[in-house]
């Protein structure tokens, strides 16, 4: 057990290169509120709802991260820095990295209907801060989530999506190899599929422009010299 725990903490410093020893990744409210909810869900599976809960508000209060009692978690699981919110049907796989002001929620809560209504997350996964996954979607394995992106639909495995709603943008392959990539952004520049869209448009502005601006100059030219021509015959 004890070199299981010890492997976790490993696994969140391969992740993180802020802390110096397993000791400072003991203070992580992440892996804090993983801890409770361990609890929490061993009490959930015994139908012990009120215990489960109370458990889990007890974590809220002192992580800042709400992860409902019902949510299924595999191994390794990080959420670094924390103000995360985990939906009581949402499923996480094995090494998946959640930065701070996720939420993994459900879709239309007034329609009364049970059943899945969060998401499912493939191992490997890592979502960006202030991504929202929403609905009974799957994320697909190894799958990169962008900062703030809004995400509604299946994500394919190893894709990374980026925008609102998130769409897949490409990147460079040297990234795209990586084990690790933080907060799911390999790139440098916006990686936001509209941002890429407008840059072309503006592109295509300043060609037209450029090509009107010689047609100008053409017609102008082209004036010049038909007044010249006219002068030249009224002095003969």
């Amino acid at each position: 057990m004890l070199s299981g725990f010890g492997a976790y903490l490993d696994s969140v410093k391969a992740r993180d290169p802020a802390p110096r020893s397993r000791w400072e990744i003991l203070l992580y409210p992440g892996v804090w509120a993983l801890g409770f909810h361990r609890v929490a869900h061993w009490l959930f599976g015994g139908e012990l709802y009120f215990l489960a809960r109370l458990v889990n508000h007890i974590a809220r209060f002192f992580t800042a991260i709400d992860i409902h009692p019902g949510a299924k978690i595999g191994r390794n699981f990080f959420i670094d820095h924390g103000f995360t919110v985990i939906g009581e049907t949402a499923e996480i796989g094995d090494d998946v990295t959640i930065y701070q002001n996720v939420t993994l929620g459900g879709t239309n809560p007034t329609d009364g209907v049970p059943g899945k209504r969060h998401p499912t997350i493939g191992d490997g996964v890592i979502i960006g801060s202030g991504a929202q996954v929403l609905g009974p979607i799957t994320v697909g394995a190894r799958a990169r989530i962008g900062a703030n992106a809004v995400v509604t639909r299946d994500v394919p495995e190893g894709a990374t999506m980026t925008g609102i709603p998130a769409k897949p943008t490409l990147v460079e392959a040297e990234h795209y190899q990586k084990d690790f990539v933080p907060y799911g952004t390999p790139c440098s520049e916006v990686c936001d599929p509209m941002g890429q869209k407008l840059e072309q448009l503006q592109g295509e502005v300043e060609r037209l422009r450029k090509r009107l601006a010689e047609l100008a100059e053409e017609r102008d030219v082209a004036r010049r010299q038909v007044k010249a021509g006219v002068k030249a015959g009224d002095r003969a």
